[in-house]
């Protein structure tokens, strides 16, 4: 009988980690006055004790409606923005997609699939065509509409630790449109053998504070972890020595590029590479056993 389909799970964060901060681009696309938005707004709402990424999804619905800035904004507003993203992926996208499939495609029984957790707008990520061609499934923050259109709750937010809710439903194989509906299916016991995906065979890339836990719980459980810093950022680079290298966290940290000649690009295909062959040697043993 030939062994089950390994699967492979290569998890990205979003903003700033594959393309731009999406929704810093989308206020801009509306006038709004960003470095206000983050830094005064924002930040007087963390100051109050409010999370992060609440506080930024708060601000965007005091925006909304007849007469303020946002004015009255749909969903399919922030999709048909998302489709304006597909030129600002950082080098080596999508092209990157196609060469670990690639990779995976010479060897039997294995698959690859990709995914995004981020807390950046579902309805902006999924508006992409890169993302639609390319992504399993894409967890990410949501507002819903009120009874003419308009954005006027929040539907989900995620921050933090909540990331990695969506690490173990990936792992263990749940459906995403069953998860949303029944939350609590997370916490079904499944024996590890019997998980979809087991963390020794995912790769998780971020670039932010918010996937410190992602970083933590991946690489705690044998898989393999990639941090993201923009050199030409102080602060981005500090914040990738202090938080991520220092304290062991991830394995290393780059600039999101990601053709073959670059140093993250090349390291993913190298990764995708060797868990492949961890995989064919453990059968291998299996078979001769």
């Amino acid at each position: 009988m030939p062994p089950p389909n390994e699967i492979i799970a290569v998890v990205f964060d979003f903003d700033d980690t594959l393309v731009p901060d999406s929704t810093t681009l989308f206020l801009a696309s509306r006038n709004i006055d960003t470095t206000d938005f983050w830094q005064t707004q924002a930040k007087a709402l963390i100051d109050e004790g409010f999370e992060p990424t609440l506080a930024y999804l708060q601000l965007m619905l005091e925006r909304v409606g007849t007469e303020k800035a946002l004015g009255c904004l749909k969903r399919s507003d922030l999709h048909k923005f998302g489709g304006t993203l597909d030129d600002k992926f950082y080098q080596g996208l999508p092209q990157m997609f196609k060469d670990l499939r690639n990779v995976v495609r010479k060897l039997k029984n294995i698959e690859i699939e990709f995914y995004i957790i981020s807390s950046g707008l579902l309805d902006i990520i999924r508006g992409s065509k890169i993302v639609r061609d390319n992504f399993k499934a894409v967890y990410a923050c949501e507002f819903q509409e009120n009874g003419v259109g308009h954005l006027a709750r929040i539907k989900r937010c995620i921050s933090f630790t909540e990331k990695t809710r969506y690490l173990f439903e990936i792992n263990k194989g749940l459906p995403i449109d069953g998860t949303h509906r029944n939350p609590h299916l997370v916490n079904r016991d499944i024996p590890e053998a019997n998980r979809r995906v087991h963390f020794c065979n995912l790769i998780y890339v971020g670039d932010g504070l918010t996937d410190i836990p992602c970083f933590s719980l991946v690489k705690k459980s044998g898989g393999t972890t990639f941090g993201v810093f923009h050199p030409e950022s102080e602060q981005s680079a500090k914040r990738a020595l202090l938080e991520f290298l220092r304290t062991d966290r991830v394995v290393s940290c780059h600039a999101p590029k990601y053709r073959k000649s670059d140093e993250l690009g090349s390291l993913l295909r190298t990764a995708v590479i060797q868990i492949c062959q961890t995989i064919d040697l453990k059968r291998q043993g299996a078979l001769g056993s």
